[in-house]
């Protein structure tokens, strides 16, 4: 029985999700000049593409359905074997779906619309012409005898360059001889691609000299309107528009896009591009690209300080003292804060890179005038080598980070060049990271104690809780290896968290046992002061809560989180201070020690790192920085913990100099509860 379908005097069509035409009524079919739909749609099914005139319409129209579900007046040029010559059609469809939305086939229709298509066109054309000579109002316009190269222009023409009536000639080399040397080609070819009928009108944007020699910026229209018999232009017309100011604009945009504002260099976008092409160079000389990633040591010091415009003067200048390292055909770049990376596009071989590195090691570690400051700094640098390392950007900058990752873990101030292990090295640390998520819920942390001694009664009445990590698979996990990983990854709020309950739990348990006075010290990390859990109790609170004096818990933290002057960081070491929990200063002498930094809050402790303790020696330059420290922590109120003691005659020459408190092998290693309350047990 015959449907609508077959009756409409439009083209109608249906297909499958997937594209293929299913049906077309006889509108359709007769379009395209087929006698019967089989013919059609084993034509249309066979090359579908080949339908439109441009391809890309059919991807278009599949792309708006799938996104709107329906699309109308979709207008396209297309063809049909059976045809001769190109029609227009319109196209109307949709997508026809089931009750659960599942796309079950597309419909629509499609009518031929090449009569009033052309007649649009050749109506639109007429009114572009007459809309180039209504917008000249205000801009030069030219009129130009292509075959004899008369050309006129108008006053305001000659005026948009300074120049007078009479001072440019009735000739086209007037103006187009006075074109930037750059712009000359592309204008030609604009002309020549309107001239043969590629382009109806004729645009173009180039530069021109001025009559006092700056250049101006012009967008140039024009048409030719009229011909020889053989189709040869005769006669063209134009405008030209001042666009300098526009052009100017476009110019500080495409800057701001792709150089720091800060130091002037290119930035993360302007630094991919030129190592993309460097590396082409690279692979047609043959030649050894080297990536640099340099970072400043110890700056965020410098901002705390001295304050962020200062901090921004010394980033200046370092930017400055890196690009005077290399050469005029190398990229130094910034990538945000205090990181540059460098492509050395010229240093071939090791050595040449290395005295590069050197220099610029020894550059940055110069004092830096800030105002009527002076500050050091230093630097770590990683390199990857190209193609040695890798042949890929991405896989290039991944290196060399790891390189500046080893580079700072070895004590910084100096360079370090990628190698294998580097990368397994980072793996594995991508591994624990991932295993250090479930390692809290899974129970794989144990806390273990290290006894405090009192050094004049050998009495313990302190210990140090130390996490440990034990992997079902790896085993021991040291802390030198996941704590960073934990603080990187913000992990350490939560595991910080749960050491300071169980030590908490635990120093409940010992203080019914070895007297009111015993004390834990937990470390807590600087990321848990920058990222508190807003939610959770403060460790004051809780120890109430749990019926604990506040003296119960004595906090470590290290010498860094002094230097930060946010209020938020003060605010929580005063609160733990006015619960009454102890604040102990660790690796005392290894970081920025000052008089300043430790008035910003009461310190209870300052423990001496176990660098200075491990070389104790009568006389020795240690013995009388301990000797200092000591006295330097008593004259302030506070007593002194020295860390790493492992001999007897390390803990005699502590106790001459006044030392409260010794930690280290000598008196214990760090113990499970168990082996700690045996030890205790031993313990006069």
């Amino acid at each position: 029985m015959s449907t609508l379908f077959e009756f409409l005097p439009i083209g109608a069509y249906r297909t499958n999700p997937s594209g293929a035409v299913l049906r077309a009524n006889s509108a359709l079919v007769r379009m395209n000049g087929y006698e019967t739909e089989a013919q059609w749609l084993e034509a249309i099914n066979t090359d579908s593409d080949a339908w439109y005139v441009d391809p890309r319409r059919r991807k278009e129209l599949r792309e708006m359905l799938d996104r709107d579900g329906a699309i109308i007046n979709f207008v396209s040029e297309v063809q049909s074997p059976r045809r001769s010559g190109q029609i227009w059609v319109r196209e109307a469809a949709h997508a026809v779906r089931d009750a659960d939305g599942t796309l079950l086939y597309y419909e629509g229709t499609i009518e031929d619309i090449t009569a009033n298509h052309l007649a649009q066109l050749a109506l639109t054309q007429s009114e572009e012409r007459w809309k180039l000579a209504l917008e000249s109002t205000g801009d030069g316009v030219w009129d130009w005898y292509v075959q004899t190269g008369v050309e006129f222009y108008s006053r305001r023409c000659k005026e948009i360059y300074g120049f007078a009536e009479d001072e440019v000639a009735d000739r086209s080399d007037a103006l187009d001889g006075r074109t930037h040397p750059d712009d000359v080609a592309q204008m030609q070819r604009d002309r020549e691609t309107h001239f043969t009928g590629k382009a109806e009108t004729y645009t173009n944007e180039h530069r021109i000299l001025c009559k006092d020699g700056s250049w101006k910026w012009v967008l140039t229209r024009g048409m030719v309107i009229s011909r020889d018999a053989q189709g040869q232009p005769l006669r063209m017309i134009g405008t030209h528009t001042d666009i300098s100011a526009r052009k100017e604009a476009e110019a500080q945009v495409w800057k701001q896009a792709h150089f720091d504002a800060l130091t002037g260099l290119p930035n993360r976008r302007m630094l991919r591009q030129r190592l993309d092409n460097a590396i082409r160079r690279s692979q047609q000389s043959n030649q050894q690209l080297a990536i640099l990633f340099v970072d400043l040591d110890h700056f965020k010091e410098v901002n705390d300080t001295l304050g962020h415009d200062n901090g921004d003067l010394l980033l200046v200048q370092a930017a400055q003292r890196i690009f005077d390292c290399v050469g005029v055909n190398d990229t130094v770049a910034r990538m945000g804060g205090d990181e540059f990376t460098v492509v050395l596009c010229e240093a071939q071989g090791s050595e040449q890179v290395e005295a590069i590195l050197h220099r610029m090691l020894g550059s940055l570690a110069s004092a830096f005038p800030l105002g009527a400051e002076q500050v050091f700094v230093s630097a770590s640098i990683g390199v990857a080598l190209y193609p040695q390392n890798a042949t890929l950007v991405e896989e290039l900058l991944k290196h060399a980070d790891q390189a500046l990752y080893v580079a700072k873990g070895g004590g910084r101030n100096r360079f370090s060049f990628f190698t294998p292990s580097m990368q397994e090295t980072a793996q594995l640390r991508a591994r624990l990271a991932a295993d250090l998520r479930l390692a809290l819920s899974q129970q794989q942390f144990e806390l273990v104690y290290q006894p405090i001694v009192h050094l004049a009664s050998g009495g313990v009445h302190k210990a140090e809780a130390l996490l440990r990590w034990h992997h079902p698979q790896r085993g021991a996990v040291s802390p030198a290896q996941f704590i960073p990983i934990a603080e990187s990854t913000g992990l350490i709020i939560a595991i910080g968290e749960w050491v300071f309950q169980q030590a908490a739990q635990q120093v409940a348990q010992w203080r019914t046992r070895y007297g009111v006075d015993f004390q834990i010290s937990v470390n807590k990390s600087p990321v848990q002061f920058h990222r508190p859990d807003k939610n959770q109790q403060t460790w004051g609170a809780q120890l109430q809560s749990m019926g604990l004096d506040g003296t119960s818990i004595a906090v470590e933290i290290t010498e860094g989180l002094l230097l930060d002057t946010n209020d938020d960081v003060a605010q929580q070491l005063h609160t733990l201070r006015a619960a009454g929990i102890a604040i102990s200063l660790d690796d005392f002498g290894t970081g920025y020690s000052s008089l300043t930094y430790l008035q910003r809050i009461d310190i209870d402790f300052i423990k001496i790192d176990q660098s200075f303790v491990c070389n104790l020696k009568p006389a020795s330059t240690d013995l009388a920085v301990c000797k200092a420290i000591i006295l330097l922590a008593h004259d302030l109120g506070m007593r002194v913990v020295a860390e790493g003691v492992e001999t007897a005659e390390q803990r005699d020459l502590l106790v001459a100099a006044g030392c409260d408190f010794g930690q280290g092998y000598l008196f214990a290693r760090p113990m499970a509860v168990a082996a700690f309350e045996d030890y205790m047990g031993r313990t006069p």
